[in-house]
C-alpha cells in the first residue's frame, strides 16, 4: 500500500490541511475560515474547538478529495500561529480568557492580542537573563506577558486551576492526549531556556517567574507548563519527533486511524522555513546549487511576516527575536526577525481607501484578483507618466507602515504609521500608488531587519519566501531591489507552510518506524546521494525528508546595481530610518512637553 502523510496549518484566519504522497506531491488541499472576537481594542481570542471543527472538516474534505485510502495515512503533522490556549489543568475544559470571562469557548488569546502592555514592561523591567535570548525584551505577543495578565485579571481562584499550550502544542495534546511541549513553541514563546544554556538546569527560569509575582507555574515540577526538562524525559521534543499515535477519540474525529503517527509541531512560521529553505535551485552565474542552509533566510508572510534564519552559534542581537536552541534542530540556533502587520497591512491599505469598492468592481470584471489589478494598473501608469520604473510612481510619498507597533528590529509597540506625500486624490489609481507605498516599506523593513541580522554576524546570501504574498510580483521584486538578495519562491506558494507540516509527519513515521533518532541519516523514502555533510542539520532524518522532498524553487534575482530603481531605493531607505528617528524624536518632545507641566 502506498503511503501518505498529512499536513494542518492553523493560521489567524483559517485552517488548511493537505495530503502529499512519498514524492512530495500534493495530492489534496483544503481551507476553512475560522472566526476570531475582538469584544474591545487590543483583546483578541478564538475557541479552540471551533479550529479542531475546521482541522476534522479539512481532513474529511482531502482525504475525500483525493481518494486516499485512510489506511495508507501513517503520519501527521500541526503548525499553528503562536497564540495561548488556557484549560483546566484537571478537567481540560477551556477557560474563558476576557476581556468578560463570560465566553468559555473562547479559551485562546491570539498572538496579535495586545492586552498585555503592563506586565510586558514589567517583565522587561526585570533585565532578567533570559531576555537577552528574546532579542533583548520580551514582545508583548510572547505567552509570558499574556500569563501574567490572566494572573492579575481572572476570578479570584481561577488562575490556581489553570494549565497552558502554545496552540502547536495544543494541537498535538488533542490528537494523541499527550501532553508533551515542543522546543518551538516553548523556548521561542514561553521563556524557555534548553539545558546548559546560560546555566539552565531545569528550563524554566523559575527566579524570573518569582520576581513578576508568578510563583504559581514553579509548583508540582512546573507542570502547568509541561513539567522539567529533562535529559531523559521526552516531555520536550524537537520539530519532527514522536509524540504518539493518534487517540481513539481524535481518530474517529479526524476520520483517520490509530496507526497515524503524529509529529511534535512548528510554530506556523517555523513550518514555513521546514516547506522551502531546503529547495534545490541554483543561484548566481557559477551553477553552485550547493549552499549552506544557515546562509538561506526563510521568509514567511501572511497576515504578519517573519524571517528565519538558523546558525551553528548563538547570535545576539537586540530588537531581533533569539537565539532561540533546538527550536528548529537539536543543536541549532535560530534568529527570527519579524514584522507585525505585512498582509494586514496590505488589506488595511485596500479597504480604507475610498475608492476600494470601485476596485472591487473592476477586478471582477476582470476576473483577476484585487493585486493583479493594482499591479496591471501600475505598470499603465508607468507608460502614461514615461516613469523611468513601477516605484517610481510612487517617488514622493514616503509610506512608513507600523499601524500595529514595530516588531523587529526597534522592538517598540508604540511606533504607528506615518505617511507624507497624500493628496485629495480618491481615485482608483491614487489607490494603486498608496499599495505601492506600502509594498515598498514592507521591503525596506525587511531590508532593515536583514542588515540587523547580518551586523550580528549571519551570513545571509538569499531569501527564501512563502505565503500568498509571494504572488504579488511588484512586492516581490521590491524585496529583491531592496534587499539586493534573489528571492526564491517555492513549488507550493500558497502551500508552503502546510506542505511544511506535513514533512514533519513523514519525519516523525521514519523515525517511529524505523527507530531512527534525528541524527540519524537513514531513510526509506528519500535519495541518500543527496545528503552532504557540509552542515549538521543535513545529518537529520528532517533535513533529509526537507531536501528530498521540498522541490525546485523560482528565483527573482535583484536589478543590476546600476539601475535607477536601485538608487531610488537606496536613496528612500535614508528615508525611511530618518522617518523612525523622526516619529521617536517627536513623541519624545511630547512627553518631556507634558512632563514639564
Amino acid at each position: 500500500m502506498l503511503q501518505h502523510y498529512i499536513g494542518v496549518d492553523v493560521g489567524t484566519e483559517s485552517v488548511r490541511a493537505c495530503v502529499v504522497d512519498v514524492h512530495g506531491t500534493i495530492l489534496s488541499l483544503a481551507s476553512k475560515p475560522i472566526s476570531r472576537q475582538e469584544i474591545q481594542p487590543n483583546y483578541l481570542t478564538q475557541s479552540s474547538n471551533e479550529i479542531w471543527r475546521a482541522i476534522c472538516f479539512c481532513i474529511r474534505k482531502i482525504i475525500c478529495d483525493s481518494q486516499v485510502v485512510k489506511d495508507s495515512i501513517i503520519g501527521i503533522g500541526f503548525d499553528a500561529t503562536c497564540s495561548l490556549v488556557v484549560l483546566e489543568e484537571v478537567t481540560n475544559k477551556g477557560v474563558a480568557v476576557g476581556p468578560n470571562f463570560d465566553d468559555f469557548e473562547q479559551d485562546i488569546i491570539l498572538w496579535m492580542d495586545h492586552r498585555a502592555i503592563d506586565e510586558v514592561n514589567e517583565i522587561n523591567s526585570t533585565g532578567h537573563r533570559c531576555l537577552k535570548y528574546v532579542g533583548g525584551k520580551m514582545s508583548i505577543e510572547m505567552q509570558i506577558p499574556k500569563i501574567k495578565w490572566l494572573k492579575n485579571n481572572l476570578p479570584q481562584g481561577k488562575f490556581d486551576k489553570c494549565e497552558f499550550y502554545d496552540l502547536p502544542d495544543f494541537l498535538t495534546y488533542r490528537a494523541t492526549g499527550n501532553k508533551c511541549r515542543s522546543f518551538c513553541s516553548t523556548v521561542c514563546k514561553m521563556g524557555l531556556l534548553p539545558l546548559g544554556v546560560d546555566g539552565s538546569t531545569k528550563g524554566w527560569p523559575q527566579d524570573l517567574f518569582e520576581d513578576i509575582g508568578l510563583a504559581e507555574l514553579c509548583r508540582r515540577e512546573f507542570s502547568k507548563l509541561g513539567g522539567v526538562v529533562s535529559s531523559t524525559a521526552s516531555n520536550f521534543l524537537s520539530a519532527g519527533d514522536y509524540v504518539g499515535h493518534l487517540s481513539d477519540e481524535a481518530a474517529a474525529d479526524l476520520g483517520l486511524t490509530t496507526k497515524c503517527i503524529v509529529a511534535s509541531g512548528l510554530i506556523d512560521a517555523y513550518a514555513g522555513w521546514v516547506g522551502t529553505i531546503a529547495a534545490g535551485i541554483t543561484l548566481g552565474s557559477d551553477g553552485q546549487e550547493s549552499e549552506l542552509a544557515s546562509s538561506r533566510l526563510a521568509t514567511v508572510a501572511g497576515t504578519s511576516t517573519c524571517h528565519i534564519t538558523i546558525s551553528k552559534c548563538p547570535h545576539f542581537m537586540d530588537g531581533v527575536w533569539g537565539p532561540y536552541r533546538d527550536a528548529l534542530m537539536p543543536g541549532y540556533w535560530v534568529t527570527e526577525g519579524g514584522q507585525s502587520c505585512t498582509g494586514a497591512l496590505l488589506a488595511h491599505v485596500l479597504k480604507s481607501h475610498p475608492a476600494y469598492d470601485t476596485l472591487c468592481k473592476l477586478a471582477k470584471n476582470q476576473g483577476i484578483s484585487k493585486f493583479d489589478f493594482i499591479n496591471n494598473r501600475l505598470e499603465e501608469l508607468k507608460e502614461e507618466r514615461g516613469a523611468q520604473s513601477v516605484a517610481a510612481l510612487g517617488k514622493h510619498l514616503f509610506f512608513y507602515g507600523d499601524y500595529h507597533g514595530n516588531r523587529s528590529p526597534i522592538a517598540d509597540p508604540n511606533m504607528r504609521a506615518t505617511i507624507i506625500g497624500q493628496s485629495m486624490d480618491v481615485s482608483v489609481d491614487d489607490l494603486a500608488i498608496m499599495t505601492l507605498g506600502a509594498c515598498e516599506f514592507i521591503a525596506q523593513q525587511t531590508r532593515q531587519i536583514v542588515e540587523h541580522i547580518k551586523q550580528s554576524g549571519h551570513e545571509i546570501t538569499s531569501i527564501y519566501m512563502s505565503g500568498g504574498q509571494c504572488r504579488n510580483l511588484v512586492l516581490i521584486k521590491l524585496l529583491a531591489n531592496c534587499t539586493k538578495l534573489p528571492i526564491v519562491l517555492p513549488k507550493y506558494i500558497d502551500a508552503a507552510v502546510v506542505f511544511g507540516s506535513a514533512l514533519l509527519g513523514v519525519a516523525a513515521s521514519e523515525k517511529y518506524l524505523h527507530g531512527c533518532s534525528d541524527t540519524a541519516s537513514v531513510s526509506t523514502i528519500v535519495d541518500q546521494q543527496r545528503i552532504t555533510s557540509e552542515l549538521k542539520p543535513k545529518q537529520s532524518i528532517l533535513w533529509t525528508v526537507m531536501a528530498n522532498l521540498t522541490g525546485i524553487g523560482q528565483i527573482i534575482e535583484p536589478s543590476n546595481m546600476l539601475d535607477s530603481e536601485i538608487r531610488l531605493l537606496d536613496q528612500k531607505y535614508e528615508i525611511f530610518l530618518d522617518m523612525i528617528e523622526t516619529q521617536k524624536r517627536y513623541r519624545d518632545l511630547v512627553t518631556r512637553a507634558e512632563n514639564s507641566v
